[in-house]
């Protein structure tokens, strides 16, 4: 595993300077049902010098689900589009505090590039610690090339999970209870409310400090992690609405030391869709 830090301050990111190797990204995300503008945000207030990486547009193009992954070459060419290369140490944040961040993270270490970070607590941390916001359009970032290794046992599409949840395989929801539970409509059309047979209940929210809005300390995550049920020596599969809050659990999971965890790329998206795979209601 690569020795770059999981997480990230502010302090820490403002400390990095005007270094060339340190490549900020804004992976800000909202819910469809939010009425939020990611683009419109960002040009509204951003850490200095970030890039916006929505991951609404470096998905596969081609896919009707929300943001699936896309394929290594075009994961390559969007993000040597942002002027990020395969030298360069990715810091990334959400608007939130922690919420999408953790996807791109994902993402990233998906395509073989290790050397990415979060931010803690996100760009409201790094307004409470006092540090300036820039506005306005960026400009366009030197494109550069930036080369993939796709890490395919980091992911699983819906034939892999299918047999994974036949198998027994346990699986970690980020959603909210009521949508784990099928009380509460999806916030996307045309899916079915509940959760996959035998998963077990996470919202990603008890792993985040509401002081602050970063993670919880080491110990309370893993006491949250046992209490949840999860076996520490035994894989591990993650999912969530379509994918995103899934990255939450998986990269507080890692702060622990714990990697031999799969992300369901498409989850809820996906498997929720009217005539797929059998669903289950209710709290276990």
């Amino acid at each position: 595993m690569s020795d770059t830090p999981l997480l990230v301050t502010p302090d820490w990111l403002a400390d990095q300077g005007r270094d060339p190797a340190i490549k900020v990204i804004d992976a800000s995300f909202h819910l469809p049902t939010s009425g939020r503008d990611v683009q419109a945000e960002f040009t509204a207030k951003h850490i200095p010098g970030a890039v916006l990486f929505d991951i609404n547009q470096v998905k596969d193009q081609t896919s009707p689900l929300p943001h699936m992954l896309p394929s290594a070459t075009e994961f390559g060419q969007m993000v040597g589009a942002l002027g990020i290369g395969n030298g360069d140490h990715v810091i990334t944040y959400d608007s939130v505090g922690i919420f999408s961040a953790p996807r791109a993270w994902w993402m990233f270490r998906a395509m073989g590039h290790d050397q990415v970070s979060v931010l803690d607590g996100g760009l409201p941390a790094w307004k409470r610690a006092g540090h300036s916001t820039a506005q306005g359009a960026t400009p366009s970032p030197t494109p550069t090339t930036f080369n993939v290794q796709r890490q395919d046992a980091m992911i699983l599409d819906l034939a892999a999970m299918a047999a994974q949840v036949k198998n027994g395989a346990p699986v970690l929801d980020a959603r909210a209870a009521d949508r784990f539970a099928g009380a509460k409509p999806e916030p996307r059309a045309g899916l079915r409310s509940g959760h996959i047979p035998g998963s077990t209940n996470l919202p990603f929210h008890q792993l985040l400090d509401s002081s602050h809005g970063g993670f919880l300390g080491t110990a309370q995550l893993r006491a949250i992690f046992e209490q949840a049920g999860v076996d520490f020596d035994q894989p591990l599969i993650t999912s969530c609405g379509s994918g995103v809050t899934a990255a939450v659990l998986t990269f507080a999971l890692a702060l622990l030391g714990k990697h031999d965890v799969q992300l369901y790329d498409g989850s809820w998206a996906e498997w929720g869709l009217e005539g797929g795979p059998a669903i289950a209601t209710g709290c276990p």
